[in-house]
């Protein structure tokens, strides 16, 4: 059996121009089983798992020997946790389809390992008027008195950034890093156009 995951090295890769300190803190991948998954069986034969269908359809699999979490599906579809580390990844799939198999399950091909959401932290070397981007940008969340992070959804490139007045920006919702840098860039550039920057950190 080998793990697919071609082309996820790439979309992890950092530009090694990275002017925003872009920085990977989280990786959810995917696992493509390829047929459906008798969660039943799972929950009965094997002890790390957690199945309790009338409060969610999926069944929760703990891979202890590499410390991350995979939600099965019954599509064959699973969500893997814990790890942000292709390799780790590979592995974690790898002892999941082995330990299915082990009590009689198999599967039509080979699994497929995607990437979900990548979570990556940038500096955009700025200090920032969160008011100020809430009244120019619009389709933000900004709650000063509950949290001190103001969520912004992008349309171009599409994801969802939750900004600091510091200029750090946790960037969201994106599959391959360089979209994450490119939201980075472009979020600069719009802050400036509309006077959101207080004081410019890079001049």
């Amino acid at each position: 059996m080998a793990i697919d995951a071609r082309d996820l090295y790439d979309r992890i890769s950092i530009p090694k121009n990275n002017p925003y300190n872009i920085k990977i803190t989280n990786i959810v991948f995917g696992v493509e089983l390829g047929s459906q998954v008798p969660l039943d069986r799972i929950a009965n034969y094997l002890e790390n798992a957690e199945y309790e269908p009338e409060s969610f359809p999926g069944l929760v699999y703990r891979i202890p020997d590499y410390g991350s979490t995979a939600l099965v599906f019954t599509s064959g579809m699973c969500i893997l946790s814990g790890i942000n580390n292709i390799d780790l990844a590979i592995k974690s799939a790898e002892k999941m389809v082995e330990d299915f198999k082990s009590i009689g399950i198999n599967f039509d091909k080979d699994p497929k390992l995607t990437i979900v959401n990548l979570v990556v932290s940038a500096e955009l070397h700025a200090l920032l008027d969160l008011n100020k981007i809430v009244y120019e940008l619009g389709d933000c969340e900004y709650e000063p008195e509950q949290f001190p992070g103001l969520i912004y959804r992008m349309d171009n490139p599409k994801v969802v950034v939750l900004i600091f007045n510091t200029g750090r920006v946790v960037i969201t919702g994106s599959k391959d890093v360089k979209i994450s840098a490119k939201a980075a860039e472009v979020l600069r550039k719009r802050l400036k156009e509309v006077g959101a920057i207080i004081k410019d950190l890079k001049e």
